[in-house]
């Protein structure tokens, strides 16, 4: 007979968790990009945040988890929330200007932003193979995109900006997990960003209510969106923000896939090329920090 087999590494499952970021935000894109001639950015966050906050309740209820839900660190909740509004926002607008493969290869410059400002921010031990393997990832991402600097426009100066709220935001989250649950991170968000963008929405008297084409999408969208953020807060808890957000580089080589089948988007072989690239860069930093777990968990306790 074999005995009980051993737990997960918590890097290991911190990596599990970003897959399964990773597959909601691709789901989130595809569905943002159905309904962007109907609603604009600011009603998609409003249906987005509303959608999210009552799952985020029937989560807290089924589970038993209400009483997590309160208000410590309100201006900390604040400050996230801006932030991510602000890039959010930006991101669904840059949607509409530029391809999906390329917005994603702007937007991955975000985990090289998080291993540098959770260096500075969060005192994180910045190690070789942590910069060797975001090197590698933006070097993929590089090779995907292949971008011609003369031909900068909005929605890639968009791209860029949403970038680095994206990172800043992270750090800011990673800071919340130390002490505060995943659900009450995720009532604060959506509950903030419903008033945000519903505020944002009105400023032009104008709030296009959803369609029977468009409801479904913005369901998706709310769903895909509270997933994201639960996976990635989720694998914060578990991981350096580090380690974390490189592993998020996966996301452009399936989304340059998707546009390509459902979207007719162009694939060319630097996709491939720069996703086996990306690939070797999350694999390695993936083995690194399960050895280095593993080293930490065995040193002796006094």
């Amino acid at each position: 007979m074999t005995g009980p087999k051993a737990p997960l590494s918590p890097a290991l499952r911190a990596a599990l968790w970003m897959i399964g970021s990773i597959l909601a935000f691709s789901a989130m894109a595809i569905a943002a990009k159905q309904i962007g001639p109907r609603h604009d950015t600011f009603e998609i966050m409003t249906a987005r945040s509303a959608v999210g906050f009552m799952l985020v309740l029937v989560l807290a209820t089924a589970t038993g988890k209400l009483q997590e839900i309160n208000a410590r660190n309100l201006g900390g909740h604040a400050l996230r929330n801006i932030i991510h509004f602000t890039g959010q926002n930006l991101w669904f607008w840059a949607l509409t200007m530029i391809p999906l493969a390329q917005l994603f290869a702007i937007e991955f410059t975000s985990p090289l932003w998080v291993v540098l400002l959770a260096a500075l921010l969060l005192g994180e031990k910045l190690t070789n193979m942590r910069l060797f393997a975001a090197g590698l990832g933006f070097a993929g991402v590089l090779i995907v995109a292949h971008p011609d600097p003369g031909h900068l426009n909005i929605g890639v100066l968009a791209a860029a900006a949403a970038a680095l709220c994206f990172a800043t935001t992270s750090v800011v989250t990673k800071k919340l997990t130390a002490g505060i649950s995943i659900l009450c991170i995720l009532f604060w968000l959506t509950l903030m960003q419903f008033f945000f963008g519903l505020a944002a929405a009105l400023v032009d008297g104008v709030f296009h209510l959803p369609t029977a084409a468009t409801l479904p999408w913005l369901c998706v969208i709310g769903l895909a969106g509270v997933t994201a953020h639960y996976c990635v807060t989720a694998a914060l808890k578990l991981a350096p923000a580090s380690y974390v957000m490189p592993l998020d580089f996966l996301r452009l080589p399936l989304i340059a896939v998707v546009g390509a089948l459902v979207y007719s988007e162009p694939l060319d072989p630097y996709v491939i090329i720069g996703a086996c690239v990306i690939f070797a860069g999350i694999w390695l930093n993936i083995r690194a920090e399960i050895k280095r777990s593993g080293q930490t968990s065995n040193q002796p306790q006094g």
